[in-house]
């Protein structure tokens, strides 16, 4: 697997230092974030999952922790709107370019709107996320990721 993405690509132009992770990605696992976890030997709140959401039909990217849930009424309020909902995977795939399961908040193919749980990346010095495939995780720190994404940090779980 090649460890150069259109997300590590993104990183490399902002100037963020981070660290690529490659683990031995298990399409029938029930939970992606939490077997990433445990392939990468780090514990299940170190890894933010990539979810594509929309509130009041408009799309937005949420990452939180692979151990945590988003509560969609506390997304619909921060975005502003009235009612939130998972996107369908073939329509997150459309339009973040990205297979499910390889979906990265970097490097999308259309900027949209993106929240980071504030209870996910609270204490932590590094985080990691999908780096842009299945299979691979990006290691870096929770500050330079917001800032790259120019993401809000709101409770969401």
């Amino acid at each position: 697997m090649s460890k150069t993405t259109r997300a590590t690509q993104a990183l490399d132009r902002a100037g963020i230092a981070y660290s690529v992770h490659a683990y031995a990605y298990d399409p029938e696992a029930a939970r992606i974030g939490l077997q990433a976890a445990e392939a990468l030997g780090v514990a299940p709140g170190e890894i933010l999952k990539t979810l594509m959401a929309e509130v009041d039909g408009r799309p937005v990217c949420v990452l939180v922790a692979s151990d945590r849930e988003i509560a969609l009424k506390r997304l619909a309020a921060a975005q502003g709107g009235k009612s939130a909902a998972m996107l369908k995977p073939a329509e997150a795939e459309r339009i973040t370019g990205y297979h499910v399961g390889g979906i990265s908040p970097l490097g999308q193919k259309r900027r949209l709107p993106v929240l980071i749980d504030a209870g996910s990346i609270e204490g932590r010095d590094a985080i990691y996320l999908n780096g842009g495939g299945r299979g691979l995780q990006v290691r870096l720190r929770p500050g330079d990721l917001a800032a790259v994404l120019e993401a809000r940090i709101v409770p969401l779980a």
